[in-house]
């Protein structure tokens, strides 16, 4: 219901209302998209998602709830898996949440750096990324720009086509709905790249003091946190039997695999 937007029904078409709407636009947006793809999550698994790859057959890991009944009660506890895992001659093997857990955090552990200038040098290699970053937003945003003037025009265009009795109020509010739709969704990529630039230097930034301190900050951190960090750190990841497999962005590989000498640094900056 495009009201909740602040639009009017009249005669079968929709036309922007006068009163406040009661969802922003992404939202509304949102919603629309969920209920388009019928996508319905009982339950939020942090590595799930397609997130894992299998080792064996390539196909995503997928998580599950079981519930055991203990002398205490009932627990209940997730468990990963291959989507594929009942196929024939596919191994059958389920691994808990909790030993993908320890995996993560001994990655964290083999990414901490106890020299002050190896951490000042890592700090510089993360400003020069997004300084690399920034000139690509910029272009898309130029890009984004350049589609929003045109979909402006195209709105001038029918409004005079309309006053010019060329086309019916039917076919001038069905299209006027569509550019308007249009036009809102460039604004919100719009302000996608306007966030995303310092939204990832922060959270690279936020990362790497996460790699370097409490390790219970990452047991503490809920669902979208802890997909947030493994997404910005891991490039991919692969589940070998019962081992993960992590690619590691840029210059967070540089951390886990050990090859911070001083030889390297100017290299890699």
């Amino acid at each position: 219901d495009r009201a909740y937007i602040g639009e009017i029904e009249f005669l079968g078409n929709w036309y922007p209302g006068k009163h406040q709407p009661l969802v922003d636009r992404a939202t509304w947006d949102r919603v629309q998209t969920l209920l388009g793809e019928h996508v319905y999550r009982a339950h939020e698994m942090t590595y799930a998602g397609e997130f894992i790859r299998c080792g064996h057959c390539g196909h995503p890991i997928t998580g599950e709830h079981k519930t055991k009944k203990t002398k205490d009660g009932e627990r209940s506890y997730i468990y990963y898996r291959c989507a594929r895992y009942t196929k024939a001659g596919h191994p059958r093997t389920r691994i808990p949440e909790a030993e993908f857990d320890r995996q993560v955090l001994a990655l964290f552990d083999r990414m901490r750096v106890q020299d002050d200038s190896v951490r000042e040098w890592f700090q510089a290699v993360l400003f020069s990324q997004t300084k690399d970053s920034q000139a690509e937003s910029l272009a898309k945003r130029a890009e984004l720009q350049r589609q929003q003037t045109l979909l402006v025009e195209q709105q001038d265009r029918l409004l005079n086509l309309r006053l010019s009795d060329d086309i019916d109020q039917s076919m001038f509010a069905r299209k006027s709905t569509e550019l308007r739709d249009r036009l809102a969704g460039i604004k919100l990529q719009l302000d996608v790249v306007d966030r995303s630039h310092d939204e990832t230097a922060e959270l690279a930034s936020k990362v790497f003091e996460l790699s370097q301190t409490l390790k219970e900050r990452w047991l503490a951190a809920d669902y979208a946190t802890k997909r947030q960090i493994l997404e910005i750190v891991c490039l991919n990841c692969r589940l070998d039997d019962a081992t993960l497999v992590f690619e590691m962005r840029k210059p967070f590989d540089v951390l886990t695999e050990g090859l911070l000498v001083s030889s390297s640094r100017e290299d890699e900056i």
